[in-house]
């Protein structure tokens, strides 16, 4: 199979889809990769590296996309890269539609296949594609919330760990999975006071035995969320529902009940977020303020340590991709319930059901799977 990797053009997104050992890897099993130039700089891999794997070389984004049957990106295409799809091609990448209309549709126009990370599973009902990049951000969601702390960007002032003699930063985090359970082991290694909510007893359960007192937990309700709220110095907002918008956990309301200076961070932005006063952020502007408070909500929070993520991600997506090149598209999907569950566009229809019923669009499973 002709494998494609366009370079990725999402502002500040420097992470590339497969790395030279990927490519490898794909090219000993006689698949054909085309790599767009230039488009592992951002990670330290240049073109030669690409070459010595056994890549092609393709001179442009244009041309990269032709030659592919199977697309492999990070990022959602953008709305000119969705133009350069077409019918007989596979996108195979993070998508987040139910957020996101335009590229919905778009995708739908071109008639391509297209299957999203966020929505694959495995044997064990996980999401094994979604996980390195929840990983990241969730690590990355407490150094993140740390520097919005300090007075000179906005915040409160405070050291997230405190000093002796004096209290450390209160730390909530919203929603126990991956993302939020990496962001409670860092803030916890910083001495933070922190307090996870979940709406599971069985989750809460499991951390209370990981972390014991180390780790404050409690169930999600309204009126709890809403009381923690007004005493946070820093939320982390980490809830999942998969392929489908994020619930506003943190409404403008509770907002205004905050502390001056408090600080959000929104894992779930690209999801559509999970505060009410949340919107997309870049990493040249990652912050804004309303009714003084730190909103972080940076869409591709990964991409600031693009190395790691390209790695971390590269590592889990090659199988998947082996799956697909070997067994055809069509066929691996009708075998593969796992891969199957990625499915989000095809024939020029929404194929995954939450994302057709967020965007109201019209759902279809094509006749072929």
């Amino acid at each position: 199979m002709r494998i494609s990797v366009p370079k990725e053009i999402k502002k500040h997104e420097y992470r590339v889809s497969m790395t030279p050992d990927a490519v490898a890897e794909c090219v000993a099993f006689d698949h054909e990769v085309w790599v767009e130039t230039l488009a592992g700089e951002g990670v330290g891999f240049d073109d030669a590296d690409y070459i010595e794997a056994g890549a092609k070389i393709a001179g442009s984004a244009s041309e990269t996309f032709d030659k592919g049957e199977l697309i492999v990106k990070v990022k959602e295409p953008q709305l000119h890269e969705c133009a350069m799809l077409r019918p007989d091609q596979t996108l195979f990448t993070y998508l987040h539609l139910a957020a996101d209309k335009p590229q919905a549709e778009a995708l739908c126009k071109s008639g391509c296949i297209a299957i999203a990370y966020e929505t694959v599973t495995d044997r064990f009902g996980r999401l094994p594609l979604l996980s390195p990049m929840s990983e990241v951000a969730g690590r990355m969601s407490v150094q993140v919330g740390a520097a919005a702390l300090e007075r000179h960007n906005g915040g409160r002032g405070l050291l997230l760990g405190g000093v002796p003699g004096v209290l450390p930063a209160k730390v909530v985090i919203l929603g126990g999975g991956v993302s939020g359970t990496h962001a409670a082991q860092m803030a916890i290694g910083m001495r933070a006071d922190v307090t996870l909510f979940d709406i599971s007893d069985k989750r809460l359960d499991e951390l209370d035995q990981i972390y014991g007192g180390r780790l404050k937990t409690a169930y999600s309700t309204r009126s709890a969320v809403a009381k923690a709220v007004m005493e946070a110095d820093l939320i982390i907002g980490a809830v999942l529902i998969p392929g489908a918008v994020a619930p506003k956990l943190v409404t403008a309301d509770m907002v205004k009940t905050m502390q001056p200076g408090a600080v959000l961070v929104d894992i779930a932005i690209d999801q559509g977020g999970c505060f009410e006063t949340s919107r997309p952020t870049t990493h040249d502007e990652p912050t804004f303020i309303v009714d003084g408070i730190v909103h972080y909500c940076v869409a591709n929070m990964p991409g600031a340590v693009a190395r790691t993520s390209a790695m971390a991600l590269g590592k889990a997506t090659l199988p998947f991709i082996w799956r697909l090149a070997k067994g055809g598209i069509k066929d691996t999907l009708r075998d593969d319930p796992h891969l199957a569950a990625g499915l989000n566009v095809a024939d020029g229809y929404i194929a995954y059901e939450p994302v057709a019923r967020d965007l109201d669009m019209e759902f279809r499973t094509p006749d072929w799977l």
